[in-house]
């Protein structure tokens, strides 16, 4: 039996612009770049610990005072008791982020946006193709899908991840353990490796890869998340295999702004990224406006 937990509703008495603080438990570095890292926050007010609830998929806004804020995918899992955000040092606001330490606080607003259908995913095989900072949505359903309490709700799972170098592939401790896992078919490979990094994985890219890996779409469901070029050729590659449009999901929170629908600056034709998605499957994709 699949475990849900409820997603947190705002109450109409509340601001839904004023941020919760937290700050951050812990702190790691995740790419040999030093540009990304992992973020485990706690809150600072228990009310606030009790009414945050998020499943996977969705995101929260983070910001830093004086400096705005940004849309982050939530990347620990609901089973899990803390709350995780990786982040890759990209503008000004991430920057401020990067810039905190151990014990530093910020504010939080959230969570948003729709979550990964896991009701049609029960029972089926399930393919994920992940690129680079791409892997941190998905980290979410993974570990979700791997606890002792969901495993069993879930046929074969196999992961298909990339990055550019050795030193970019993230969550390395976990994809060491993900590879070691007898119900986990864990593939990877980097777009190039410097003669000194002693990497012994395959080198290529991650459309080659899935091409190569050729998961059987029978009964299956595959998501995915990465680059825009990557993301390009994947898909293709996934209707090659023979997986159906309604079975092949993504996340566009690169679309994200203010989170709650009111900006207007997340809008698809008549959908709202931040309220409709961020999560689709490709069959929704493409009875939308080609502007995604």
């Amino acid at each position: 039996m699949t475990m849900t937990m409820p997603v947190m509703k705002i109450a109409s008495d509340m601001n839904p612009y004023a941020p919760m603080p937290v700050r951050i438990a812990e702190l790691s570095v995740e790419s040999a770049a030093r540009d990304t890292r992992l973020f485990k926050v706690e809150f600072l007010k228990e009310e606030d610990r009790v009414r945050f609830r998020h499943e996977p998929g969705q995101f929260a806004q983070l910001s830093v005072l004086g400096y705005g804020e940004a849309p982050i995918s939530i990347t620990s899992s609901p089973t899990q008791p803390y709350i995780e955000f990786c982040i890759k040092r990209m503008g000004e606001v991430t920057q401020a982020l990067h810039n905190l330490g151990e014990g530093d606080a910020f504010g939080i607003r959230g969570p948003y946006g729709n979550t990964f259908p896991r009701a049609m995913m029960e029972g089926k095989n399930i393919v994920f193709v992940a690129g680079g900072i791409g892997l941190a949505p998905l980290r979410s359903l993974i570990n979700f899908m791997l606890h002792p309490t969901n495993r069993a709700s879930f046929a074969n799972i196999t992961i298909i991840y990339g990055a550019r170098s050795p030193g970019d592939l993230l969550f390395k401790s976990e994809l060491a353990e993900w590879a070691k896992r007898v119900d986990v078919r864990y593939h990877e490979t980097v777009d190039a490796a410097p003669p000194d990094s002693n990497y012994q994985g395959k080198i290529g890219f991650v459309p080659t890869l899935l091409d190569e890996v050729a998961p059987s779409s029978e009964n299956a469901v595959a998501i995915t998340c990465g680059p825009p070029i990557m993301i390009k050729y994947v898909l293709p590659g996934l209707d090659k295999l023979g997986f159906a449009p309604e079975n092949i999901v993504t996340t566009l929170e690169m679309r994200m702004k203010c989170g709650i629908g009111k900006c207007g600056r997340c809008n698809i034709g008549r959908h709202y990224v931040c309220i409709d998605g961020p999560v689709f499957t490709l069959a929704e994709l493409k009875n939308m406006p080609a502007e995604f």
